[in-house]
């Protein structure tokens, strides 16, 4: 069995979902990212809002891989089978893979998503930097909102590529800093530190865009298209203080952490952005 990466904000998700905290359980046991709004979804602050949002940010990253009917499609770091389970509900015809290296969040996922008419669902226990699938096996790999808890991008990227059929494509969405951001990101360990140990466990948020052109080029993807969504999510942080406050967990080292995102994030210094990457079509890899 892999080896979990403790998380200690899933942690309490799962507990308050067992105490039946409704507004938790809406806003985060489907999905756990961020929300998606623009103009003909403006943001209304209820957790019903942010469900749809969130549901919107999923069909956005499968868009960037342009997932379809037919297909075969992995989501790494498939949480409770959020993505999964919205584009089980849009597309027909596909056989949709979760992979996730907690067993809790694999268990709730198999207990919650269940297939549509001719789809084909399933969810299986593994490690996105060791996958337990086939080469050249999948349309389409996702990763939504999750790069940063692995413990090698470049890693995940070669096993992505490994388990992808020629032409198919990689969509992920990260928190990345901008290139104003990158020297303050640097010091994560003051900014970050608490934030990062005690309430969402081990993440890396150095990586820039570039960094991901060049992590692209160093492990034989083409065509990289990048989609900066930043403003798009920013109604995603009134929740999060929502939440945190309702958890009563880890409250004003969650609050300090968030609030300095959203700071970041509206002063265009920490980037939310959907990157996709094509693996070659004339490649025997």
């Amino acid at each position: 069995m892999p080896r979990s990466i403790p998380l200690p904000y899933f942690d309490i998700l799962l507990g308050e979902i067992a105490k039946g905290k409704g507004d938790i359980e809406k806003a985060f046991g489907r999905h756990v990212h961020w929300g998606h709004w623009d103009e003909a979804h403006p943001a209304d602050g209820t957790m019903a809002d942010f469900d749809r949002a969130a549901d919107r940010m999923s069909l956005r990253v499968a868009g960037a891989a342009g997932a379809k009917d037919g297909q075969r499609i992995l989501d790494a770091g498939c949480g409770f089978g959020g993505t999964v389970a919205v584009l089980d509900e849009q597309l027909r015809d596909v056989e949709l893979v979760g992979l996730n290296i907690d067993p809790r969040q694999i268990a709730r996922a198999r207990d919650t998503v269940a297939a549509a008419p001719k789809n084909a669902v399933s969810f299986t226990l593994g490690d996105a930097c060791e996958m337990p699938f086939e080469d050249a096996s999948f349309d389409v790999v996702l990763a939504v909102e999750c790069i940063f808890h692995f413990p090698s991008r470049t890693r995940f990227f070669e096993e992505a590529k490994r388990v992808l059929r020629p032409g198919g494509r990689l969509a992920i969405c990260d928190l990345l800093p901008s290139p104003r951001g990158v020297a303050l990101l640097s010091l994560k360990d003051t900014v970050f530190r608490g934030y990062v140990e005690h309430f969402l466990g081990p993440a890396d948020l150095s990586c820039t865009v570039d960094g991901y052109r060049g992590l692209a080029r160093a492990t034989g993807f083409d065509r990289v298209v990048v989609d900066d969504v930043t403003r798009n999510t920013l109604p995603t942080y009134p929740v999060l203080r929502h939440i945190i406050r309702e958890t009563r967990q880890h409250v004003l080292t969650a609050l300090w952490g968030t609030g300095g995102m959203e700071v970041l994030s509206r002063l265009g210094l920490l980037r939310y952005v959907i990157l996709s990457f094509e693996k070659p079509v004339a490649t025997g890899a």
